[in-house]
């Protein structure tokens, strides 16, 4: 007769599975709005530039409106941080939506160039505001060994946007798709309200039942004694960040009588940002992500995604721009799924530096055929220079860069990096930079192409990728199958950040012969 013990099987690793991507459909959901909102630009701007009836923008305004959503996204990702930790990760998610409910109701009616520029403002701010939660909920329901897939999965449901996005420019005009557009947050919001708040923010409100209640859902509907292991090890986690961080620094004992807490905001505001945003704990991983995020944008999609079309039409490419354009949503959306499965095969760092290399000698491969088949004067933002042949060797030029583009994956890191304390913050901050990054990457591609030709621009990206593929191999750690706790102990200590590789390696034991350095702890 079998024993009660036995008779309580554990739960079997599908449903943990199952649980955790349940839990992030309304996630994959706003992220599939967030891929439609940054790419509806690029089907737009052909059919209003220079446009001989309706709406119509020249040149220049053409290329304000192709990056004004970059510029306006870090206003968004500036109040998704005290968003996500005040109305918690869930709420979040609901109430995100919102601006993009009002972008596309306002693009489907634009009656004018500043309503049309508002609404791709809006767009903007809206994407901005997401930023944060998602890429924070994934990173907090997830456990460690299949954290990896679900973030990398992300990526594969903003392609999934950005292909619905060209798609619809296909088929529709791009009011009709505006208006189509506007069912994807509504859907967002009715998912929300059925996934759960995650457990360590449960916890940091002291909400613990709810957080075990939590806990529970997303591993598989587990019982209490099932994850009574890992919950305890969140709430331990947990009171130690909900310590003083002014007097835990100063080497005060926590049962002491803090004063701190007592201070006007801006005191406490002060506090927050000297004791938990500029500490090496959250600045190494920050400097580390915005550099990846400053080489990954510059290394040759990202800037000439807003006016894609036409660049596929100036390239003079074999086959209609727009169908090209929308075979590379299916490339991101493949190459997405892709990446997921060879991030458990070799971990994050070895797939960021191999995407970004390739990437780099895409962009250098363009630049060459650039230079030796089109005509200096030739400008993507001048359809009257645009080559008249189509060749098939652009196609496959620029798939490539696609193929390899779409590997990166800054978002995942961004996802992980980051102490609890200030995950919200440091995000939200960190989504501001980058989108600032790539609105500078988007406007200044039109400088470059006016005054250094399409060949010019293309192997200014490739030097900056190769550049950046040296710096992230000596100093990009990996981060795969670890756990966040484990990741914050990383950044939190002494050792230098410096990447676990064999030649590496070999450099530092030959350094510490001359040296009485310690050697520093590695993330394997």
């Amino acid at each position: 007769m079998t024993t009660q013990r036995e008779e309580k099987k554990k739960v079997s690793r599908t449903r943990i599975v199952l649980s955790q991507v349940l839990a992030c459909i309304a996630l994959d959901f706003l992220l599939v709005g967030l891929g439609m909102s940054i790419s509806f630009v690029t089907m737009v701007v052909p059919d209003v530039l220079d446009a001989k009836e309706g709406l119509s923008l020249n040149k220049k305004e053409a290329s304000w409106f192709g990056s004004m959503a970059f510029l306006c996204q870090p206003l968004g990702s500036i109040f998704s941080g005290p968003l996500l930790d005040y109305f918690g990760r869930k709420k979040a998610l609901f109430l995100v939506n919102i601006p993009h409910l009002v972008a596309w109701v306002l693009m489907y009616t634009a009656w004018n160039v500043p309503s049309l520029f508002i609404a791709n403002a809006l767009l903007g701010i809206g994407t901005g505001i997401m930023e944060a939660p998602s890429i924070t909920y994934v990173g907090e329901v997830s456990d460690p060994s299949i954290r990896g897939i679900l973030t990398t999965l992300t990526n594969c449901f903003t392609s999934t946007g950005m292909f619905i996005a060209y798609l619809l420019g296909t088929v529709l005009t791009w009011r009709q798709a505006a208006l189509v557009s506007l069912t994807v947050p509504i859907a967002t919001m009715l998912l929300v309200l059925f996934v759960p708040e995650t457990p360590i923010w449960l916890l940091s409100k002291g909400r613990q039942k709810e957080a075990l209640r939590s806990l529970c859902r997303l591993r598989g509907w587990a019982q209490p004694e099932d994850v009574k292991e890992e919950f305890d090890q969140l709430v331990q986690y947990n009171d130690l960040i909900q310590q003083c961080v002014v007097c835990t620094r100063e080497g005060k004992s926590d049962v002491e009588p803090c004063c701190h807490n007592s201070h006007n905001v801006f005191k406490r505001i002060i506090n927050k940002f000297r004791n938990v945003l500029f500490v090496k704990e959250t600045m190494r991983p920050f400097a580390l992500v915005m550099a990846y995020f400053f080489f990954y944008t510059l290394s040759g999609l990202a800037p000439i995604k807003p006016n894609m079309v036409n660049v596929c039409r100036a390239l003079g490419m074999k086959y209609d721009p727009k169908n090209i354009v929308v075979a590379v949503g299916v490339v991101f959306i493949i190459m997405n799924i892709l990446s997921a499965v060879i991030v458990k095969v070799i971990g994050k760092r070895k797939l960021v530096l191999f995407s970004l290399l390739a990437t780099a000698f895409c962009s250098l491969a363009l630049s060459v055929y650039a230079r030796t088949n089109l005509p200096m004067e030739l400008f993507s933002y001048e359809p009257s220079t645009f080559p008249n042949q189509g060749e098939i060797l652009p196609v496959f030029l620029f798939m490539m860069l696609v193929s390899f583009s779409s590997l990166g994956i800054p978002w995942v890191l961004l996802s992980e990096v980051f102490p609890f304390r200030g995950r919200g913050l440091a995000t939200g901050l960190a989504a501001a930079l980058s989108y600032v990054i790539f609105f500078v990457a988007a406007k200044t591609n039109y400088n470059l192409e006016a005054n250094f030709h399409i060949s010019g621009a293309f192997f200014f990206y490739g030097i900056i990728g190769i550049i950046g593929t040296c710096y992230l191999y000596f100093f990009l750690p990996e981060t795969e199958s670890k756990t966040l706790v484990e990741i914050e102990a990383y950044y939190k200590g002494n050792q230098k950040i410096f990447a676990d590789d064999f030649f590496i390696n070999a450099f530092r034991k030959k350094n510490c012969l001359n040296t009485d350095v310690n050697k520093p702890m590695l993330v394997k």
